[in-house]
């Protein structure tokens, strides 16, 4: 038995990068059914593979488990550009099957609506910290490798995981300070689009919360905080967390107590696999 959802969102994978989760990942989509997969921005990093980046075997396995979600399951896969994977402005909008490849969407549920977006949009509008766009700069991937270093030995000594570079940019002002400005400036475009949420990624920083009657929500990324967005059917967000979930059985899927009181899960549900017939997830995506 699986844990089964109508919609979940996941972002910024940066498949190409050593930093990538790519294994992880592909755990969780193979633990967890859904309806609608949103992959919302940076899933591919485009920019390192020109660089420095490669390409390896896990991270092919990751969209086979996406083509087996859609051959199997009849998963409805939207892909959303992200500034990582901005060539695939070539190719907006296309369709193939139960794919989508689109620039943003609106996804309506349970009497809502949310605007869905990678965010980097935020970057062209602001004229300061603009170098939080850039975020496979060296600085950023020299903390990543850092990163690893520090949860190498603290895997050995038998410690959880601990994000240091999550860390870093909590304690850096002018970091703290976009990422508040972020999530402002992203709710007010859900609210002047008439929206009742808003659904991103971009800034590596997962919350569920709400800001001036906006329901903004950020499904995090898969380099460092690895989480995601999921919606059950009764049309309730909650943010799962990888080193949260016990994989002990497949049978006993239990999400563990969250440290932070703060990000409050709601308990999964068996619920039926039923197609969703709404129409509005089959609009094409409008640009800004």
């Amino acid at each position: 038995m699986k844990t089964k959802f109508k919609t979940i969102v996941v972002s910024d994978v940066h498949l190409g990068t050593k930093g990538s989760k790519a294994k992880e990942i592909s755990r969780f989509l193979k633990m967890y059914e859904c309806e609608n997969l949103i992959l919302n921005g940076d899933i591919i990093d485009g920019w390192q593979l020109k660089k420095s980046g490669s390409w390896k075997r896990k991270h092919t396995r990751f969209f086979n488990r996406i083509i087996k979600m859609m051959e199997n399951k009849d998963t409805k896969v939207f892909y959303l550009r992200g500034n990582h994977d901005d060539f695939l402005e070539q190719i907006l909008p296309l369709r193939i099957g139960n794919l989508s490849i689109q620039l943003d969407m609106i996804y309506e549920s349970n009497g809502k609506k949310y605007f869905i977006t990678h965010g980097d949009v935020f970057d062209s509008i602001t004229t300061n910290l603009r170098w939080i766009a850039y975020i496979g700069d060296v600085g950023y991937t020299f903390l990543l490798w850092l990163n690893r270093v520090v949860n190498y030995y603290r895997y050995k000594r038998g410690l959880s995981y601990f994000s240091l570079s999550k860390y870093v940019k909590g304690k850096v002002k002018s970091a703290v300070s976009y990422i508040d400005q972020y999530e402002v400036e992203l709710a007010k475009m859900a609210k002047s689009k008439g929206c009742d949420g808003i659904i991103c990624g971009h800034i590596h920083k997962a919350e569920n919360r709400m800001i001036d009657g906006i329901e903004y929500l950020n499904s995090g990324d898969w380099v460092e905080t690895m989480s995601a967005l999921a919606e059950d059917h009764e049309g309730n967000w909650q943010l799962i967390y990888y080193n949260e979930i016990s994989f002990k059985s497949s049978e006993d899927h239990v999400i563990l107590p969250v440290q932070n009181p703060t990000h409050q899960i709601i308990p999964l549900k068996e619920v039926s696999f039923n197609k969703s017939d709404d129409p509005n997830l089959e609009n094409p995506s409008f640009r800004i």
